[in-house]
């Protein structure tokens, strides 16, 4: 559970450091946002490497990454409807139900 939970903690930093300047710094030039998307992105990856290292061995490296992928999407259609104010459209259920599909295959 520890990886998950790192792993759903590292999504939340790489989701605002690739997707919020985009709302946050549209007025700011770009080379700024990609400092600021850098800084987070570090936080990032200060989470998400050691949740890779403490998960492999416990899952094998296709576990991991489909894992990766569920827990991205799983936080990005909040942060899209909630912070970004996109509309929840049906082609998240879509792509989740395909990677519901992925899941049942590496996990078997």
């Amino acid at each position: 559970m520890r990886t998950v939970f790192l792993l759903v903690l590292s999504n939340v930093f790489m989701t605002f450091a690739w997707y919020a300047h985009l709302k946050d710094m549209r007025s700011a030039p770009w080379f700024l946002a990609v400092l600021v998307s850098w800084g987070i992105a570090f936080f990032e990856y200060m989470i998400q490497v050691p949740a890779n290292r403490i998960g492999y061995g416990v899952f094998n490296l296709g576990q991991l990454k489909i894992m990766q992928e569920v827990i991205t999407l799983a936080v990005f259609v909040p942060f899209a409807v909630l912070y970004m104010g996109q509309p929840l459209k049906l082609d998240y259920v879509w792509a989740g139900l395909c990677l519901g599909g992925a899941t049942y295959f590496i996990f078997r």
